[in-house]
């Protein structure tokens, strides 16, 4: 694979931001985050939780404004990207560069009283959209877990990196899905990085299918700009769901499989 920069484009218009880090309120395009915490930066990227899962952002795409708060410098941006692509250049994983940021542990996020439909994530989707549509090419290098029996079932596809903290946060969640739902939908994790580093990943445990793609043909076939991103496919191919796993909830899940 070619090392990929993980971006998600991103605007926002923030009506108060307190000294902690916190925003009541956050827009993004038309998706709107309520109860926004940061939980860390890079010298390119801003981490937070907001109401309904983890995400992370560009400090080159926000405000003025914002970009001061986090203390954005742009020289040392474009130095770390200059850095990066070298390191494509040399074949080394520019991940390897910079030290994620530190997260706290957090639960896994409460599914909403009142669930959006299925289609909700769409507007913040950090990938190609392929709702409706047959799904993009998933290519497995290895198994890192035993093979899961996929005939006849649907099938819910989670890329996602050990160095990803948004990533880790929702594999609780998804493992509560997998005890729920696994009769009836295959969950796969689907990393990009080598056996080595996906086997010293211990905590949290993943429950489900874990299976590497080291040369990044199913991110690149889906077109993902951002992680965690999750596809749900009925047995014929077809995608059903997409978006952050924090939005797949137990009721939007099961409404999907009752309609289908």
């Amino acid at each position: 694979m070619r090392p990929r920069t993980i971006l998600l484009l991103f605007t926002a218009v923030i009506p108060a931001l307190a000294a902690d880090g916190k925003l009541p309120l956050l827009r993004a395009g038309n998706q709107t985050f309520t109860n926004v915490t940061v939980t860390g930066k890079t010298a390119t990227d801003l981490y937070f939780m907001h109401a309904a899962g983890v995400g992370n952002v560009k400090l080159k795409t926000l405000p003025p404004e914002l970009q001061q708060r986090f203390g954005f410098d742009p020289a040392k941006a474009a130095a770390a990207e200059a850095a990066q692509l070298e390191a494509r250049k040399r074949g080394v994983d520019p991940r390897l560069l910079a030290t994620p940021p530190s997260t706290p542990a957090v639960k896994a996020p409460e599914p909403p009283a009142a669930p959006p439909p299925p289609v909700a994530e769409k507007a913040d989707l950090s990938a190609k959209s392929f709702l409706g549509k047959s799904g993009p090419d998933i290519i497995i290098d290895k198994w890192l877990s035993p093979a899961p029996h996929r005939g006849g079932k649907w099938s819910f596809v989670d890329f996602w990196a050990t160095w990803c903290g948004p990533c880790r946060a929702s594999i609780p969640h998804l493992n509560a899905l997998h005890r729920k739902f696994g009769d009836r939908v295959v969950f796969i994790g689907l990393s990009d990085e080598s056996e080595a580093d996906v086997r010293k990943m211990t905590s949290p445990r993943i429950e489900y299918s874990v299976a590497i793609d080291t040369k990044g043909q199913s991110l690149k076939a889906a077109e993902v700009r951002g992680i965690p991103h999750g596809i749900l496919m009925d047995p014929k191919g077809i995608v059903r769901w997409e978006g952050h796993p924090a939005g797949l909830t137990e009721a939007v899940l099961e409404k999907i499989l009752a309609e289908r």
